[in-house]
């Protein structure tokens, strides 16, 4: 199969799928969720997790104002309401009430958890900085809150119980098949 190149790089999906996260962050009485793909683990020790939201969403002003900001991971029975909160602004509507979404308290921060999320991260931010047009806020994980049964014990999702919401780009979703998981260890093949 030959190869395209592409010079003139406007939209681009090619890294895709991500997993699709709801992002949440709180100031004063101020509350939103949006969507967000581009997130990521940037270090285990301290925990840290960065995700990038352009400076025009007012959940990217809502974490600059509150210093804090949840990610939450939802099921793929959860893309509907992924793309919901995606497609609206929080300037505009209450997503919470519109889009009927359950929370839970948060531990440390003020952000909203989501009661479906498998998994929620509250964090602290601890710096950010703009690259082209997002910003890159990058938060302390201080709370971790997580489903226990729908992780194995080594805390690897389990794909028996969890399908993740996948997001593809151009706003198709799609999800992760358990009969495809294998586990390759690097000692092993590292030394090949």
């Amino acid at each position: 199969m030959a190869k395209v190149i592409l010079e003139s790089i406007e939209e681009y999906y090619h890294f895709y799928p991500q997993i699709a996260a709801v992002i949440t962050a709180k100031a004063g009485d101020k509350a939103n969720a949006m969507a967000a793909a581009w997130h990521s683990a940037i270090s285990f020790k301290p925990p840290i997790y960065g995700v990038a939201i352009a400076p025009k969403r007012y959940t990217c002003q809502l974490v600059l104002e509150g210093g804090q900001f949840a990610v939450n991971f939802l099921p793929f029975e959860a893309a509907e309401l992924i793309a919901s909160v995606g497609g609206s602004s929080g300037s505009e509507v209450d997503k919470f009430h519109r889009f009927n979404i359950e929370v839970e308290p948060p531990l440390k921060i003020a952000a909203p958890i989501l009661k479906d999320a498998y998994a929620s991260y509250e964090c602290r931010l601890i710096g950010h900085h703009l690259y082209g047009d997002h910003q890159w806020l990058v938060g302390e994980v201080v709370a971790i809150h997580m489903r226990g049964e729908a992780f194995t014990h080594q805390h690897i999702l389990d794909l028996a119980r969890v399908k993740p919401a996948l997001y593809l780009g151009a706003e198709y979703y799609t999800t992760a098949d358990s009969g495809m998981v294998c586990f390759l260890d690097r000692q092993v093949y590292g030394k090949r």
